[in-house]
């Protein structure tokens, strides 16, 4: 309790983290409030709304993977909280034209719509599930899936029909330290993925830097339709520091359930 105090009323490394959504349910809110009367997204088929072409806001397409959640759901409760210079984003007072959606969207539908937001990576919308986190032993674990650009999920494509095989996408993990948030590196990290009428197939991800952070990544195709990937995460592979004895020590298990593939 002193320790709490002392650090602003907040466990060491505390942080808000929106929860998951859904973005099949935030792509319906994102329709019923009209958003694309103001921010176009290549790839979508949102009904036109008659919008004023002096005043749009931007371009959504492929942001999903440029900001966090928590910014976009500021964005949505206080425009004003960061102004954007672009044709039409202010009005004559200096402020954003978007109007706030702090009084009427429920708590669900403000975190479904931020995760249809996510969704939106490289290329328009990806039709690829929001990033899940959970947590494990000493671990918070984010997983995402990146699809190949331009391509669908694995169809089976094998026999004499010649159809063809899935692109492989990226598979990235995220773990962090669960109590103070910071990276957690040199971990031996595997997945065991898991289709209907598939066998299993177990691959290794290694330690990998890029536009997305450090991450534990490996370039591998997915089933389509509903799946399993179980992470196996091993002991810590460096030295833990005797302020940290006892903790990155215990191998620790994390399935996510996908209901389709990308």
């Amino acid at each position: 309790m002193e320790e709490l105090h002392q650090t602003g009323g907040v466990p060491r490394g505390w942080k808000f983290a929106l929860p998951v959504g859904d973005p099949a349910k935030g792509r319906q809110v994102f329709a019923e409030l009209e958003c694309s009367k103001c921010h176009a997204i290549q790839g979508e088929s949102f009904p036109k709304t008659g919008g004023d072409a002096k005043n749009v806001g931007p371009e959504l397409t492929g942001m999903g993977g440029q900001h966090p959640a928590e910014y976009f759901a500021e964005s949505i409760l206080s425009p004003n909280a960061v102004i954007l210079d672009g044709p039409g984003y202010t009005g004559p007072d200096g402020k954003s034209i978007m109007p706030t959606y702090a009084d009427s969207l429920s708590v669900t539908q403000l975190v479904d719509l931020v995760a249809f937001l996510k969704s939106l990576t490289a290329g328009g919308h990806a039709h690829e599930p929001a990033s899940v986190e959970k947590t494990a032993g000493d671990y918070a674990v984010r997983l995402e899936y990146r699809g190949a650009a331009g391509h669908g999920a694995d169809h089976g494509g094998h026999g004499g029909h010649g159809a063809p095989a899935a692109a492989p996408g990226h598979l990235m993990v995220f773990v962090s330290d669960r109590t103070t948030g910071e990276t957690v590196p040199y971990l031996p990290v595997t997945a065991t993925i898991r289709g209907a009428g598939k066998p299993a197939r177990a691959v290794k991800l290694s330690p990998m830097v890029g536009g997305q952070g450090f991450h534990y990544g490996v370039n591998v195709a997915l089933p389509e339709g509903a799946h399993t990937i179980t992470l196996s995460i091993g002991p810590a592979a460096m030295q833990v520091m005797a302020s940290a004895k006892g903790r990155f020590a215990k191998p620790v298990t994390v399935v996510f359930e996908r209901a389709t593939g990308t």
